[in-house]
């Protein structure tokens, strides 16, 4: 299950949510020896991919990378190369949530304050069979690596959620690649903000605004502090439309623009 679209020099899986939900099954099943990395990708990161290269690099090294956000189906189209489904990190941590299967255990890291243990409440409410081996703000900071481990491994988890925004938790999760595997994390993934959706710290848009592909605009009128991030959005349709116009072309980071 590889690439079927290449924005900006980054792949992206052609997955549903059900088909990622499937592969993690599958490598918990086939491979637990190993650690697998998810990446869900939005056009911020990619735009932020352009002039981190070690971003880009874990972004292209994950073994699983879905489309969160509308910019990226829609990109996608514009390129030839449509992908299927929208896969956002809050829907896939629900769909993780809603398995029955005891090899599925979930360790939430990072967010603020109480978030993370907020969040796990709220999924055992929606989904009492869920399995949710611990919990822990922790930080990225390498003082804290030894306990977030030393938990982890404790817990017995199997996936792990990292929320320490991106690119951060991204490539703290390459980084801690051998270690999280010794400690039995056969799935880990960065989610951003989901906690605090999940915790109903921050409030999700309305199902059929998320539908028409405004949730950006949405989250923009209720954190106006975000304004700088959607700035990247513009700068994202721009570097696409020229990937159309000149497909052959190599995007390297340093170029201006």
């Amino acid at each position: 299950m590889r690439a079927a679209s290449t924005i900006l020099g980054v792949p992206i899986d052609n997955v549903t949510r059900d088909e990622v939900v499937e592969q993690v099954s599958a490598w918990l099943a086939q491979e637990p020896e190993r650690l697998h990395q998810i990446v869900t990708t939005n056009p911020e990161f990619l735009v932020e991919a352009r002039r981190n290269t070690r971003f880009r690099a874990v972004l292209k090294a994950a073994d699983l990378a879905t489309a969160d956000g509308v910019g990226v189906l829609i990109a996608a189209r514009i390129l030839g190369r449509p992908l299927k489904a929208r896969v956002t990190g809050v829907e896939l941590v629900e769909a993780l949530a809603a398995q029955s299967d005891p090899a599925l255990r979930l360790f939430l890291l990072g967010a603020g304050p109480g978030i993370a243990e907020q969040a796990a409440s709220a999924l055992r409410r929606r989904f009492p069979s869920t399995s949710i081996a611990g919990v822990w703000e922790g930080s990225p900071g390498i003082a804290d690596l030894p306990e977030i481990l030393r938990r982890i491994r404790e817990a017995k988890a199997t996936i792990l959620l990292v929320a320490y925004g991106a690119p951060k938790q991204d490539i703290w999760i390459d980084e801690q690649h051998e270690s999280l595997a010794e400690c039995g994390i056969v799935v880990a993934l960065g989610v951003g903000g989901t906690f605090d959706f999940l915790a109903g710290a921050v409030p999700r848009a309305p199902r059929f605004i998320r539908r028409i592909g405004l949730e950006w605009l949405y989250r923009l009128v209720r954190q106006p502090w975000r304004w700088r991030r959607q700035l990247a959005l513009p700068l994202f349709v721009l570097l696409v439309l020229r990937q159309r116009l000149r497909p052959n072309h190599v995007d390297h980071q340093e170029h201006a623009w």
